[in-house]
């Protein structure tokens, strides 16, 4: 099993062959993909919508807890967002800018 080191840099995106989207009949988020569909929780839609590629780590962290006027989600966002790499849902780059990985580490 790979281990996950997330920094504040680390710039998560949705994975690819995914889309993120509203679904109205739902009354939620979902994620897409070819062979069906994940209904996602309030939750783990609020982390994903934030997932561009564009947004670190740590201004997902700072802007979640804005928005739901709450303190210390970094350890909950980085531990979902393990859980969605795991699954194929998100990919990262690291740092600022640089090498781009599907963020699997050798343990």
């Amino acid at each position: 099993m790979s281990s996950l080191n997330l920094s504040d840099n680390t710039r998560p995106s949705i994975g690819r062959g995914f889309r993120l989207q509203w679904e109205p009949a739902q009354n939620a988020h979902v994620l897409l993909y070819p062979e069906g569909m994940v209904k996602l929780n309030m939750a783990a839609g609020e982390i994903l919508k934030r997932c561009t590629g564009e947004l670190t780590l740590g201004e997902i962290v700072i802007d979640l807890e804005r928005a739901f006027a709450r303190t210390g989600l970094q350890d909950d966002v980085t531990g979902f967002l393990g859980i969605a790499h795991e699954k194929g849902w998100v990919d990262w780059e690291e740092g600022d800018g640089g090498d781009v990985s599907d963020g699997r580490w050798e343990s």
